[in-house]
Order: structure tokens, then sequence, then C-alpha cells
């Protein structure tokens, strides 16, 4: 029966059978040593006389675990029989031993295929795995009900701009950018929903935190009496998120050295008019009406000096920053929030229009026309409760919590302006 190499410090002294990778190899004539992988680590093999493959052959190796604080672990196994299940034909283009994140990160990404096989490659979507399970979880436990909603889509959720247009038999279709007019539908049906899936951007971004495809984290929930009541909610999310990613993916977040952060009582918050101030007049940043990535950078850095944390509330954004369906103010502004981490947005949210007419009149007012979201406004004639909800993007996530260089690291196959492959 094979056995995981992270079980086996419950073998000492006996045969085990593993199965894995050649990860890395080296003959010293009478004496071998190699580094079989499997999905749990990695075990040095010691044994003598075999013709040894290329790394990255698949193997079988049969054998007796025995102590040895020089290995890795401090435990290797002395094979009696090592099996070739497919060898590799040719050397791998980069040596997955070798790997480090600051090293060809082009090279890295173009033959990604083999290169996430290496520890430090894997170990950040292993994390971002756990983080997805933790937010399930939290919501499950929440009475929140998973949905699947459709991503070939007659009209976009914020409007024409930012789409992925797609041939749909006779029909011109889009990628869906977000769930957001089928979450919240779905409330009128469930209250409370969820969903985890891909979203496209056509942005012409080509930075270390845009992604044109990215993997959203969806909340919608009814019966709300503002956006509090999702703030509060994202709070405990996270903290349970990440938990999980802690508990299940340890080893993976100190491979990866990452300073993982505390989580505050309550995060702080301020009101987007208030961010400004603080940029303008105590920060000396000349900043517009949105706030740039600089802007957010400084933020976060205010919130760690003043308050030991890196997470921010910036609210109440002014309705020309938030799409139509955002709940607007008598004030001019919205009942609105992103949150920064670390200095970068992870989420936007807000409480929604729930009524029929207000709705219609803010997309008149955005230059929309209420015609091309007939299918969107019908459920809002029949009791809409008051509702809203947010996004959490997790890469960017998973990136700021790893510290990796690029967004890109933080997903298997990254789509980005000039990526279609792998």
């Amino acid at each position: 029966m094979r056995v995981l190499v992270r079980d086996l410090k419950k073998h000492v002294g006996e045969e085990v059978e593993l199965l894995g990778f050649l990860h890395w190899r080296r003959d010293l004539g009478r004496i071998q040593f190699l580094l079989l992988r499997d999905r749990s680590g990695i075990v040095q093999v010691v044994t003598g006389g075999q013709k040894l493959p290329l790394p990255e052959s698949s193997l079988r190796v049969r054998g007796r675990v025995v102590e040895n604080p020089k290995a890795p672990g401090g435990l290797e196994v002395q094979a009696q029989e090592i099996e070739v299940l497919s060898p590799a034909l040719e050397p791998t283009p980069v040596e997955i031993p070798k790997e480090e994140w600051r090293a060809s990160p082009d090279t890295l990404l173009e033959y990604r295929y083999v290169t996430l096989r290496g520890e430090k490659a894997r170990a950040p979507l292993r994390v971002q795995a756990a983080l997805v399970r933790g937010f399930r979880r939290y919501l499950d436990r929440q009475d929140f009900t998973e949905i699947f909603t459709p991503k070939v889509v007659r009209a976009g959720a914020e409007g024409g701009s930012g789409l992925f247009g797609v041939d749909y038999f006779e029909y011109r279709a889009y990628l869906a950018q977000s769930p957001q007019l089928y979450k919240q539908i779905m409330v009128g049906v469930f209250e409370r929903v969820y969903e985890v899936a891909p979203v496209w951007r056509m942005e012409e971004h080509n930075t270390s935190r845009h992604l044109n495809e990215y993997l959203s984290l969806d909340v919608e929930m009814g019966f709300i009496e503002g956006e509090e009541d999702l703030m509060r909610l994202e709070e405990n999310l996270l903290q349970e998120m990440l938990e999980e990613a802690l508990s299940s993916a340890g080893n993976e977040i100190r491979l990866l050295e990452a300073e993982w952060p505390s989580f505050p009582k309550e995060i702080p918050r301020l009101t987007h008019a208030e961010a400004r101030r603080i940029l303008k007049e105590e920060l000396g940043y000349p900043v517009g009406q949105d706030l740039s990535e600089e802007a957010e950078r400084l933020l976060g850095q205010y919130a760690k000096e003043r308050w030991g944390s890196d997470w921010l509330f910036i609210t109440h954004y002014p309705r020309s920053l938030r799409p139509f369906y955002t709940y607007p103010e008598e004030n001019g502004t919205t009942r609105s929030f992103d949150l920064l981490f670390r200095g970068l947005e992870i989420t936007s949210g807000s409480q929604r229009i729930h009524r029929y007419p207000d709705l219609v009149e803010s997309l008149k007012a955005k230059g929309m026309d209420p015609e091309a979201f007939q299918g969107y406004l019908e459920v809002f004639k029949y009791g809409m409760p008051p509702h809203g909800g947010f996004a959490i993007g997790a890469e960017r996530l998973t990136q700021k919590l790893l510290g990796l260089p690029n967004v890109r690291y933080a997903r298997a196959f990254p789509r980005d302006r000039h990526r279609l492959t792998p």
C-alpha cells in the first residue's frame, strides 16, 4: 500500500512503497542519492547500481525507512526496488529544484505546465485552495447557498466597457465580468448566496497586480440594514479563511516565509472623503477624485502606523465612482466600501438599490439603456428585499498574503494582456 512522504515518520524501520516524481538526483558511482517528490513533500532515497532516469520521471520506490539527521526531514528511504513508471524524455526547461520567484519570470510562466511542479510554485495554489475552502465553510454555516451563474451573457454587469465579446450562434455575447446581476436575482430565491467562479475583464493593464481572468469569491445577502452588515460579515469570513489556510497549508506558508497577518477585532474604517483629506493634508499626496494605486498604498501604510492594522475599509464612495446598482445617499455618496489589505484593494462591495423605479432611474443617470437590462430588472417588480454584497479577488488576496512579486504566480495558468498559453 502506498505511503505518502508526510507519513513516513510513522513507518521508521518498516518497508514502504512510495509513488512520486524524481525531483533531483546525484550519482556517486557505487551509491546514488535521489529526492522523490509527491503531493505531500520530498524525501531522500538512497540506492546503488541503478540507471537513473531524467528528473521529473514518475517512479515507484520500495524500501526501508530509516532515520538520518542529515537528510531532508530527518528521514531517508533505503531503496530495494525502483520502478520507472513513466520516464521524462528530455530535460526540463527549468531546473525544478532551483526555481526562484525572481529568476526569469517569463520563463517560469511560459513553461508553467512543468514549473508548477516546484514546491514554491505550487505552494500559493495550495494556500489559495485553503482560503476558498474556508470561504465556503464559513458561508455554509451562515446558511448561504452556493450558486452557479452563466459565464456567457448578453450584457455586462457594469455597462458595456471591459467586456470580451464572443460569437454565440447568431448573437453577440460576452464573457461575464461579474455574477453581480445574477446573484442579486438569486437573493430573491435564497436570501443568502455565494459563488466561486472565474470572471473576465478586458483591461489593458499589464502590471504585477492585474489579471484579465481571475477567481472571484462573490457574496450577496438579503434583508440587511446597511453596508455595515456586509463589512461585519466580511471581517468574520476573512478571519475563518486565514485560519483555514494557516491550519491546512501551514507548511506552504512557512516555505514561502510569508509574514502572516494578525486580524483586528474590527477593521478600521475611513470614509472616502476622509481618506482623500488624509492623503492631501497629512501625507502630502495630490490625490484626485478616485484613489490611485499609490494612494491605496499610502493609505495602507497609514492604517499600519496608526492602528497597527494590515486591513482598512474605505467607505461611502461618491456615486460617480460606483456602478448603477449601488445604493445612493442624498449627499452624493453611496453605501459602498472597498477593503484594502496592505495597501491593495482586494474587495469591493455595497448595499444595492432594491426598488424598481430607483434602479431604472439610476441606469438612466449613468447613461445606460434600461431595455438592455430587462431580464435583470424584472425581478425588482416583485418585492426584492434590501440587500448587498461584495467580491474578493482570490489571486490578489493570495499574492498579498504570501508576498508574491506578481499576481500571476497566484494562478495556475494566468491570462493577461499577452498570455493565452499554456
